[in-house]
């Protein structure tokens, strides 16, 4: 089955996700709205948001690299599918990639 994390839909905090799939999209949603080395005791969570200030092409083919290393090492339960981006150009040219990411669960998670 494949899962999806839409970056332009708002969302809130689930501190009891009912399945395994929600509690990883969450993780996901966490790992993508976190600055790299912002996390106080755990530094290497998050991406790098530096990439955003490149040109628009570089910028969203930097950020799709980003967000699938972030993912598959930060979060090894989702394997990523596709990394689209939901938006204008103009929203690129302002520094707003908004990602949207397509994951399965990895094998043997459920």
């Amino acid at each position: 089955m494949i899962y999806t994390v839409d970056m332009t839909q708002p969302s809130t905090i689930n501190f009891a996700p009912i399945s395994k799939a929600e509690e990883v999209a969450q993780n996901i949603r966490i790992i993508l709205s976190t600055p790299l080395g912002s996390s106080p005791l755990a530094r290497d969570v998050g991406i790098d948001y530096s990439i955003i200030d490149e040109p628009g092409q570089i910028a969203e083919a930097r950020t799709v690299a980003e967000v699938t290393t972030a993912i598959a090492t930060q979060e090894p339960r989702a394997q990523v599918v596709q990394v689209s981006f939901s938006g204008a150009l103009s929203d690129a040219l302002t520094g707003h990639l908004k990602p949207v990411i397509k994951f399965t669960m990895a094998e043997g998670v459920e």
